[in-house]
């Protein structure tokens, strides 16, 4: 079994979040979302959820959204299952990779939150807000790089 980490995170009173959430996989993305919201809210801060198709459209979202300077910070919410194919090596590489390309280049502070798992049950107990909480634990680390970049200002 999987240790649960938590880590603490600084209020982020007046905070804005945007919620990316990857809807290919509803029931399981409806629960990470629950999450990051609670975990957003909990911290004093506001969340807007916007959804997209799949976990691969999740940089590109982020991109857009963040031309509009209207957010502080970013998470992005998706479950990628493996299949017969090598489909799923593409979208986790890239979806990640886009990511990660927008958090350095870009400094924007996002919580990766897109499961990449063998099977639906692996799926649907990371995402439980009531036991692992994935979807809180991307919002929690979308706050503590938020917190952190007001500690390095540019």
């Amino acid at each position: 079994m999987e240790t649960q980490h938590r880590f603490a995170v600084e209020r982020a009173d007046g905070a804005r979040i945007l919620i990316v959430a990857a809807r290919y996989y509803k029931d399981v993305v409806d629960a990470l979302v629950t999450g990051a919201v609670r975990a957003v809210a909990d911290a004093g801060a506001t969340s807007d959820v916007v959804d997209i198709p799949g976990a691969f459209e999740a940089p590109a979202a982020i991109a857009l959204a963040a031309r509009s300077g209207k957010y502080d910070g970013y998470i992005a919410l998706g479950c990628v299952i493996r299949g017969e194919t090598s489909h799923y090596d593409y979208v986790c590489g890239e979806s990640a990779r886009g990511l990660m390309d927008l958090s350095i280049q870009k400094h924007l502070p996002i919580g990766y939150g897109i499961l990449t798992v063998e099977n639906e049950a692996q799926a649907i107990a990371r995402a439980d807000p009531a036991t692992r909480d994935k979807g809180g634990e991307a919002a929690r680390a979308c706050l503590a790089v938020l917190a952190l970049s007001k500690k390095f200002p540019s």
